[in-house]
């Protein structure tokens, strides 16, 4: 036990290091994860679709010598399509579905050598910043079994903040990888738009709202992950500007003087909780210590309470094209029965809407994104807090049927600085530089300039070596 322990403290580089040595087979770390997930597991319910047999054949066999060979991985049930296993998008509508092939991300994450030991829960249909589908139950926090650990990646989350796995595989359509790696103290980062393929079966989802990455203990695990999977895909639309040099590189690497603002706005009628805004001026603070230039500034978008609802008309049509292709799938129309009152509210709110609506709604998004786009050229690094305030305790945000959406509007207080990446296309990430009062995480959000990655994987080292993380544990924890 003490040895199986000793390397899940170790994080993904580490772990690959291992099997490059010698010193552990693929095998032997996919048996020591497989025991870690049936020991942890029943407390958080982090995986929900276990792939133990997959697993061992794939260690067994001759592995690619990938970066990340023989590491244990998971995948969140959405999106990522691993060929011949089931994908449920937390819902029961789907409990028949099997992928047909693998998404390109997941081929990406065979020839880095990882080795998928399960699925990871995941909120209906990826709607909330929670992760409490009705069928699969609630997730919860490896910090405080109360409390969310986030959404919509939160499956994947908790089971890295668990120990369970050094990394796992998140997407982010309005802040589905930063929310959660606030909530359970990891680092997580939403790359530039397009930076990783969607294909084979989607070009862009939600008019590229959505973006896939991990979520990880260290940023060397994050940007290692990140040169194994960007890049060119035959079929990709568009794609995010090439990198300078591998990701890789820029870990330790000298940030410079760099130019930083950060806000206090908090862009809701809900103020910012005093803890996070404690927290961000004492991030602030850190960042004119290690030499950068700081100011306090307000960025206008224009009407935010207008984005939001053009942010919620362009991600709910993404939900209602998934809907309509089940409906297709089953040969009949849908009904209430078939999914929880938020999915329905959303189906049905969205369906009374047109084509123009939704292209507006796009364009409006569009206008806000030059805006910022604009206000980034003349800093290098935006500073918010993740959340306006901390994790939430589970069932807050349960929908009732009467008010289904009532849930997604009180979302909108909890996490109204990260969607503002999804329609901007900006990178920004999640770095969990404090502490709440009561033990839960804090996380900081940095935005970057479009296609510069680079600077905030060099400022996240610069910031893990100033404020190490790596050995803080939650309270469940292997």
């Amino acid at each position: 036990m003490a040895i199986v322990d000793e390397i899940a403290g170790l994080d993904a580089t580490a772990q690959a290091e291992l099997v490059r040595n010698g010193d552990a087979s693929p095998l032997e770390l996919v048996e020591g994860a497989i025991e870690r997930c049936e020991r942890i597991n029943p407390q958080i319910n982090a995986v929900i679709y276990p792939m133990y047999d997959e697993a061992r054949k794939v260690a067994a066999d001759p592995l690619p010598d990938g970066p990340f060979k023989g590491v244990p991985f998971l995948l969140k049930d959405l999106l990522a399509a691993y060929g011949g296993m089931s994908m449920s998008f937390g819902a029961k509508l789907f409990d028949d579905y099997v992928s047909t092939e693998d998404s390109d991300l997941v081929r990406k994450y065979k020839e880095a050598g990882l080795v998928t030991l399960g699925k990871t829960n995941t909120p209906e249909f990826g709607l909330q910043p929670t992760t409490e589908p009705v069928r699969f139950g609630a997730t919860r926090n490896p910090w405080n079994l109360d409390h969310t650990p986030g959404g919509s990646s939160g499956g994947s989350a908790a089971a890295v903040a668990a120990g369970i796995v050094p990394m796992a595989h998140g997407n982010d359509g309005g802040g589905s990888i930063r929310i959660p790696a606030a909530c359970c103290g990891l680092f997580g980062l939403k790359p530039t738009r397009a930076r990783i393929s969607l294909g084979p079966d989607l070009g862009e989802r939600t008019v590229s709202l959505v973006n896939e990455h991990v979520l990880t203990r260290s940023v060397r695990d994050s940007a290692a992950a990140l040169d194994a999977t960007d890049g060119l895909e035959p079929g990709t639309p568009y794609w995010a500007p090439p990198k300078a040099r591998p990701f890789l590189d820029e870990v330790g690497a000298d940030p410079g003087k760099l130019r930083v603002a950060f806000t206090c706005k908090p862009l809701v009628d809900q103020p910012v909780h005093a803890e996070n805004k404690a927290a961000m001026l004492e991030t602030a603070k850190l960042l004119e210590e290690l030499g950068h230039d700081v100011e306090e500034r307000d960025f206008d978008f224009g009407d935010h309470k207008e984005l939001n609802r053009a942010s919620f008309t362009t991600f709910s049509s993404g939900c209602a094209e998934t809907l309509d292709s089940a409906a297709k799938r089953l040969g009949r129309d849908l009904t209430e029965d078939d999914m929880e009152p938020l999915a329905w509210g959303v189906y049905q709110r969205i369906k009374k809407k047109g084509i123009t609506d939704y292209l507006d709604a796009w364009r409006m998004l569009f206008r806000a994104a030059r805006k910022l786009d604009v206000d980034m050229q003349t800093i290098d690094v935006w500073l918010t807090p993740t959340l306006n305030e901390p994790p939430l305790a589970l069932g807050t945000l349960d929908p009732k049927p009467e008010k289904p959406l009532a849930g997604l509007f009180r979302s909108g207080q909890f996490c109204p600085l990260t969607a503002i990446a999804n329609w901007s296309g900006h990178p920004a990430m999640s770095v969990p530089l404090m502490h709440h009062e009561n033990g839960l995480p804090l996380g900081m959000q940095f935005y970057g300039r479009f296609g510069d990655e680079a600077t905030l994987f060099r400022l996240a080292s610069q910031l893990e070596a100033a404020k190490p993380w790596a050995d803080r544990r939650p309270a469940v924890h292997a």
